[in-house]
């Protein structure tokens, strides 16, 4: 028996442009497919968002994406969520993806991508337990950690 295992995002309206991009930084092929075109009548506001969307890379990198039913807004699919404790403000992110490289040189291209119009959280460089790492969360608010295996 063999199991894989992929990230799923749902967006509100964002999954397009989302899958695209990531498709830009990662290469291989977006695929689309549109309410509307599982048959929702073309007036309807929901059929030209994506009810399965996916990018595929020959080098391994997968992740699916959707627009949820009914939503419109900002795409907040990784949003943090804050409480105090002992008086800290503590941030907890509800959960990230990691891109891992066995070389800098070949996740840094990655990183620069990820980093277009991103907050990063942690610049990309050395880290005492990796050769590289780095945080950010992307332009559609997914969290990404980007490293490399340490040798």
């Amino acid at each position: 028996m063999s199991l894989t295992t992929s990230a799923h995002l749902n967006f509100t309206g964002q999954a397009r442009a989302a899958l695209e991009f990531y498709a830009s930084v990662f290469g291989g092929q977006a695929t689309v497919v549109t309410y509307g075109d599982f048959g929702m009548p073309a007036e309807l506001p929901d059929a030209g968002k994506v009810v399965f969307g996916q990018v595929t890379a020959d080098n391994g990198f997968r992740v699916l994406a959707y627009d949820v039913p009914g939503t419109d807004g900002p795409a907040t699919p990784g949003a943090p969520t804050t409480r105090r404790e002992n008086g800290t403000t503590i941030t907890k992110e509800p959960f990230f993806l990691s891109v891992r490289g066995e070389t800098v040189d070949e996740v840094a291209p990655l990183w620069k991508g990820l980093a277009e119009g991103a907050t990063v959280i942690e610049e990309f460089g050395p880290a005492p337990w990796a050769p590289a790492f780095g945080m950010l969360a992307d332009r559609f608010g997914v969290t990404w950690i980007v490293d490399v295996a340490q040798g």
